[in-house]
């Protein structure tokens, strides 16, 4: 158990120092964007490039993962619908709330979860994770939140600007640009190589520093009793819908994970919503039950998630 809580216990902490800066007043809640656009736009970009680009492509599109990763989000996607639908959610609501429970902070949360359970896998982790989820689930859920509006004339130019919005993002541009230099064949310069290993150094704390400023003045006036089902559903039904996709994995004809790997599959589905989730609800007029499920998530992780590394380490 000492072993576990050696992972959990520093990510947690370090949530909490930001709140408690924050809180404190040394720094103050404007500043918790700036250190949060740094990661965002420097450190991680700087991180993805460099797990891609260093590595062979068949490392980067490990199609296994990526189709476990995949298909456990899809089914928490249906379950979600429908488990709203049954329960009389309105259509907006039932929108955010699936976004909720399907999107994980594989950034901010899950990437230094990794870097201390598996360190020499992380980088190549978080890359799969955000081909997947930049791509695919992010889209998907963004596509339900503008179909969930009454007004949905032109719906189909809104899904253009989606995924246009989405290959301009800073990581997915990284990931596109590590892509075209693992298939150069081109040897990363050393120089370059340490730029870039020091900038994604910053990541880890940084994000996490973020995360618990982020946290200080958060409306928490909104529907409690959805909150309380996002949470459910992002922290057990997901990290579920992912194990059965990889036990289902032999009769798909896809070659087996790695130990490692599909431990990491498993643990990357059981990380809270992502950070900017309650931005995507206030479009939509629900960012106060957004902002109840996430920090009801953040905080409810550090068991779930010391519970899942037990039972899988």
């Amino acid at each position: 158990m000492l072993a576990i809580l050696s992972i959990t216990f520093p990510i947690y902490v370090v949530i909490a120092l930001g709140y408690v800066c924050v809180q404190r007043g040394v720094f103050r809640p404007d500043h918790m964007p700036v250190f949060g656009g740094y990661v965002m736009n420097i450190a991680l970009p700087a991180l993805l490039f460099n797990a891609v680009a260093t590595r062979d492509v068949s490392q980067v599109f490990n199609l296994t993962y990526m189709a476990v990763f995949l298909a456990g989000a899809l089914a928490t996607i249906a379950i979600a619908f429908l488990a709203f639908t049954l329960t009389g959610t309105a259509p907006t609501r039932r929108a955010v709330a699936i976004m909720g429970t399907t999107c994980p902070n594989s950034g901010f949360v899950g990437y230094p979860v990794m870097l201390l359970t598996f360190p020499s896998l992380a980088g190549q982790i978080l890359a799969l994770n955000m081909l997947v989820e930049n791509f695919i689930i992010i889209p998907i859920c963004l596509a339900i939140m503008e179909a969930s509006k009454a007004e949905q004339a032109h719906i189909l130019r809104k899904l253009r600007n989606i995924l246009w919005g989405v290959l301009k993002r800073p990581m997915v541009l990284s990931l596109l640009a590590g892509l075209a230099f693992s298939l150069s064949g081109l040897a990363m310069p050393e120089p370059a190589t340490r730029i870039f290993s020091m900038l994604a150094a910053s990541a880890s704390a940084l994000a996490l520093f973020v995360i618990g400023g982020s946290l200080v003045g958060v409306p928490l006036r909104g529907n409690w009793g959805t909150s309380v089902q996002i949470v459910l559903g992002k922290l057990l039904l997901h990290p579920a819908m992912v194990a059965l996709a990889l036990l289902a994995v032999p009769m798909m004809g896809l070659a087996p994970l790695s130990p490692d790997l599909a431990k990491a599959v498993v643990i990357s589905a059981a990380i809270p919503m992502f950070s900017i989730y309650a931005l995507f609800a206030q479009e939509l007029g629900h960012e106060g039950m957004a902002s109840i499920a996430q920090i009801l998530a953040t905080s409810a992780a550090f068991i779930t998630l010391s519970a899942l590394l037990l039972m899988l380490l």
